[in-house]
């Protein structure tokens, strides 16, 4: 099944989400109990950031993906719901208090992301070491995946993340070849590209993520994901773009459920350990299995 393109007049009308894009508004227990330990602690998470649709249901399950160094990104991403714009200066507390919820929160798996800090020498890279340590320091049980930016693909920034060794490091493509310069102005394919095989390099399990639905051709999707196995990652995402704002990339077309498990087969067929693939699916969902190899589960 193709992922092709539409028409111009059917790329700019509105399309009507269909009935496998319904999502459980957030409630229960659980999710106000997580709500809580967020704004005490003054933490930023990229479910609220990056509008996730699953958010309702991570937070009922006691989860959540933890987003450092602030909530404004210096770059603008056509797809991206996190604000754009000068950054706040960095908070050096920010990792104790990381750590300290999710010690709070008992979470046997966590996830952490940042915003891109291109304005930081070292892009960042620092903060993301002291709070990896910091978790692992208050939470020696507590297994982490690492959900990082290019780093302008700077090797001595990467390096610090692999000295600090969390589980997973991913680092996510978002997107086909063709449509990067639209959908990630700042961003290059191959860049990206070369931050996995770096990774990979240095030992990491690594894993990275495609969003359908902005024009892309199955072809793409498909040489998109040989490009991540030819260059170390092992584990995928595929999940449908949803446009968060009318600022933001349209929907060129909603990917039905039986394409993604097409995609899914494919993932697996040409080598990737293992994929989540799915409308909703995104980067954090389900993390916690993407520790070990899903082979045995497809």
């Amino acid at each position: 099944m193709s992922c092709g393109t539409l028409d111009t007049n059917q790329e700019t009308a509105r399309i009507k989400k269909p009935d496998w894009l319904r999502v459980k508004l957030p409630i229960g227990e659980n999710y106000r109990h997580v709500r809580g330990l967020v704004d005490t602690h003054k933490l930023h998470t990229i479910c609220e950031s990056g509008n996730c649709p699953n958010m309702g249901e991570c937070w009922g399950e006691g989860t959540a993906t933890f987003m450092i160094l602030g909530n404004t990104c210096t770059r603008s991403c056509g797809f991206c719901a996190v604000a754009t714009g000068k950054p706040d200066p960095v908070d050096f507390d920010e990792p104790q208090r990381v750590a300290e919820a999710i010690h709070l929160m008992k979470v046997k798996h966590a996830v952490l992301t940042s915003v891109d800090r291109d304005e930081l020498k070292d892009g960042g890279s620092i903060i993301w070491q002291n709070t990896i340590r910091a978790v692992r320091a208050l939470n020696p049980e507590t297994t982490l995946e690492t959900l990082i930016p290019d780093f302008k693909g700077e090797e001595e920034n990467i390096q610090r993340i692999i000295e600090a060794a969390p589980e997973v490091v991913s680092h996510n493509i978002e997107t086909t070849e063709r449509l990067t310069r639209k959908v990630r102005i700042q961003a290059k394919y191959h860049r990206s590209m070369s931050v996995i095989r770096f990774l990979k390099q240095g030992g990491m399990r690594t894993k990275s993520g495609i969003m359908l639905g902005l024009g892309e051709s199955k072809e793409e999707v498909v040489q998109t994901l040989q490009d991540l196995v030819d260059n170390g990652c092992d584990v995928v995402t595929i999940g449908q773009y949803l446009q968060p704002t009318a600022h933001h990339l349209p929907v060129v077309r909603f990917v039905h459920p039986d394409e993604f498990a097409e995609f899914k087969e494919i993932g697996y067929a040409l080598g990737l350990d293992h994929v989540e693939s799915g409308p909703l699916v995104r980067s954090s969902y389900h993390s916690e299995k993407h520790l070990f190899s899903g082979r045995v589960s497809k």
